[in-house]
């Protein structure tokens, strides 16, 4: 075993023993909680490696890094998760090699996805972002829609053709009334999504938590959890 690949492998474990040990003190399942690995600044030889130590999902936020990784590992048995701000001038690119979308914030971005998808002829999940910090009508500081926009939001998306909705995500907004609150904020997300479940009884995904707050988010209920820097290490050039 290279030293890289021993590396990522004692993280993944330090890793999957938290998510274990978060389900266990819910009263979850493991299995409800799925770990999506955020590879962004990585190379494609640590995608083949975590591909190898049996990770299935990673994430991507910057189509320009996205696209010749996935590319180049388009052979591995992996979902691709696109979670960066997604411009649609890159929706093209995106629609090629992602199976989800997880940061569709706005009307425009849901109309590109849908004519890509299906000039791809391929079907797209998509996680409405909702930005916790937005006030009603705004966008969030990270993207994302504010909470009272999202069922509009979310009704465009599972009526576009190539898309299927998925649920929702978010990020721990740095600013507002939950900036430093991270059980409170993705216990809100749970609710929004317990409405949205109401109408969209298959829109279940809850991706919430990063490397920081994964145990605070798999309380909350969440069912994607995104870590990078805990299985790979802290990132070149940001620390």
């Amino acid at each position: 075993m290279t030293d890289r690949k021993s590396e990522i492998a004692a993280n993944l474990a330090k890793v999957e023993g938290r998510i274990a040990a978060a389900c266990a003190a819910a009263g979850r399942g493991r299995d409800e909680v799925t770990l999506i690995v955020v590879t962004k600044t990585y190379p494609a030889s640590d995608v083949r490696i975590l591909s190898g130590l049996g990770v299935r999902h990673v994430a991507e936020n910057k189509d320009q890094d996205a696209a010749p990784k996935a590319a180049a590992c388009a052979d591995l048995p992996l979902t691709w998760h696109f979670v960066g701000q997604l411009q649609t001038n890159k929706v093209r690119s995106v629609v090629g090699y992602a199976d989800f979308v997880q940061s569709v914030d706005r009307p425009r971005l849901v109309t590109a996805l849908s004519r890509e998808a299906v000039r791809a002829g391929r079907e797209i999940g998509c996680l409405i972002q909702v930005a916790l910090d937005a006030g009603e009508g705004g966008r969030g500081e990270r993207g994302g829609v504010a909470p009272g926009d999202v069922a509009e939001l979310a009704d465009l998306v599972a009526g576009s053709e190539g898309l299927r909705l998925g649920g929702l995500m978010t990020v721990a907004p740095l600013t507002g009334e939950y900036a430093g609150h991270e059980r409170a904020a993705f216990g809100r997300l749970m609710d929004l999504s317990t409405d949205l479940r109401r109408t969209r009884p298959a829109a279940n995904m809850v991706s919430a938590g990063m490397s920081a707050d994964l145990e605070q988010a798999v309380a909350a209920g969440a069912t994607h959890v995104r870590v990078g820097s805990a299985v790979l290490g802290v990132r070149p050039g940001l620390g």
